[in-house]
């Protein structure tokens, strides 16, 4: 139910955080997300972190690892992140993945990755929120060269 019920920012954080999802302060979560069937408690969301349609969280794979997602990240559609046992992967405060993006180590703060796998493409200024416009965010990007 939580991945296809409405109200990404009420109904589905709620049903999530009953399966066992840390889910702190307000959140915003996709159409057909999946976050992790198997340890649901291995999943921990931070306030203000956008989780795009259809990705995929998966904190298990021949074991149990976490994933902590933090401060306002945004997670684009369709993205992948998994991680290895006994690992930690944190996604950094106000880093970006972008669509499509394969995320299977650590992402440093304030950092925009993209791509199979993810790598690192542009530092960020203006975290990507709910209440922030494209073109503010896209203002704030610096190239990495």
């Amino acid at each position: 139910m939580a991945r296809f019920s409405p109200g990404a920012t009420n109904i589905r954080p709620f049903l999530h955080r009953i399966r066992g999802v840390k889910i702190q302060g307000n959140v915003f979560i996709g159409d057909d997300v999946y976050i992790e069937n198997e340890y649901p408690e291995c999943v921990e969301i931070h306030d203000e972190a956008v989780i795009g349609l259809r990705s995929t969280i998966i904190a298990h794979f021949r074991g149990s690892g976490k994933i902590i997602i933090g401060k306002k990240v945004c997670i684009g559609a369709q993205c992948i992140i998994s991680a290895s046992p006994n690992e930690v992967l944190l996604i950094g405060g106000g880093a970006v993945l972008a669509a499509g993006a394969v995320v299977t180590r650590s992402v440093p703060p304030s950092m925009l990755m993209a791509g199979v796998p993810a790598k690192p493409i542009a530092k960020v200024t203006i975290p990507a929120t709910l209440s922030t416009s494209y073109e503010d965010f896209k203002k704030g990007l610096i190239p990495i060269k």
